[in-house]
């Protein structure tokens, strides 16, 4: 004799890939209710569609707070996130509620780390730039000083946050003749060993370091951490690296900058918010430059997560079950 299953609605808030789709369609147990565009869920569009939901399955870019959850009631029993991190969530209300998360905090390690080291040597050899001028018609002959930009052989790299993502940005740029690798952050690492990695001070990073690379997470000691005492500290022909969080850093210090030739230069992989509008003036700059993130990894987080909250939903973990997914 079978157990039938109550149905749960599930509300997903952004398309994505089929095969996450298709976990939720096919398990038998879901109602899925998908806001069904590429762009972000409007406000009015999330509390409308979370109502009632049992389970939700959101973004980054979707703030998860007390008008969400209160929006939701009491059925909701788990929040999947499309995500590493977690800090568009209310987390003390969700866990006060009882409400399971799930995240994913090693999906995007390589992606993210191929990814930095992409914007970084494309920054400091000043790749898109090349691609204007042969574009608009300036690559008139060659010219020994022209658009020369900086070699990481015999470099100095710092890494702020030296994390699973920190750490394979360090493995990855080590085999260009990198001559020193420092880190910053709370404690030392003993793994940083593996990577013949130096804990420094952070003034101190700043001040020898001729790649900075920030990956920490966003608290609220990181939040602003890159402001104008912050480049005022850093060589004038640094290259500046954001891959964290957009509000890590401050945009118009980072601008003045860049502008002042405090810095030579910068790529951003975050901003605040995103996209920036396009009349944004660190898009006017042609030593800034801005990226995102790859399809395939993203293809095969969705399932991951989708998988996760169906568990928790229909075999009810317990009350402070918190769901860590990472791909084997």
């Amino acid at each position: 004799m079978h157990t039938a299953h109550k149905i749960m609605k599930v509300f997903v808030t952004r398309r994505i890939p089929q095969e996450g789709m298709k976990i939720l369609s096919q398990s038998g147990v879901c109602k899925v209710s998908l806001w069904d565009s590429d762009e972000p869920v409007p406000r009015e569009e999330l509390l409308k569609g979370v109502a009632g939901a049992h389970g939700l399955l959101c973004l980054l870019s979707d703030k998860i707070d007390t008008e969400v959850l209160h929006a939701a009631g009491p059925n909701l029993k788990v929040i999947s996130t499309l995500s590493v991190g977690f800090d568009h969530m209310a987390m003390d209300e969700i866990k006060k509620r009882g409400v399971r998360v799930g995240y994913t905090p090693d999906v995007l390690t390589d992606a993210t780390a191929e990814l930095t080291v992409a914007l970084l040597l494309a920054t400091a050899r000043r790749l898109p730039e090349g691609v204007l001028e042969v574009k608009n018609g300036g690559w008139s002959t060659w010219k020994p000083l022209w658009l020369c930009g900086y070699g990481l052989l015999g470099s100095t790299v710092g890494v702020i946050g030296l994390g699973r993502i920190g750490m394979a940005i360090a493995r990855r740029l080590k085999p260009f003749g990198v001559k020193r690798l420092l880190y910053s952050g709370r404690t030392a690492k003993s793994y940083a060993s593996d990577v013949e990695g130096e804990y420094v001070p952070l003034d101190t990073l700043l001040s020898e370091c001729d790649f900075v690379v920030v990956s920490c997470a966003l608290t609220p000691e990181t939040q602003g951490l890159c402001n104008k005492a912050f480049f005022s500290k850093m060589k004038n022909n640094a290259v500046f690296i954001n891959t964290s969080r957009g509000a890590v850093v401050n945009q118009e210090d980072l601008y003045q900058a860049l502008t002042t030739g405090q810095i030579a230069c910068a790529g951003l992989d975050v901003t605040t918010p995103e996209p920036l509008p396009t009349d944004h003036p660190l898009l006017t700059l042609k030593n800034c430059g801005e990226c995102w993130g790859t399809q395939q990894t993203h293809g095969s987080q969705a399932p991951l997560l989708c998988s996760a909250g169906l568990s928790v939903i229909i075999n009810g973990f317990p009350k402070d079950y918190q769901c860590s997914l990472r791909p084997t």
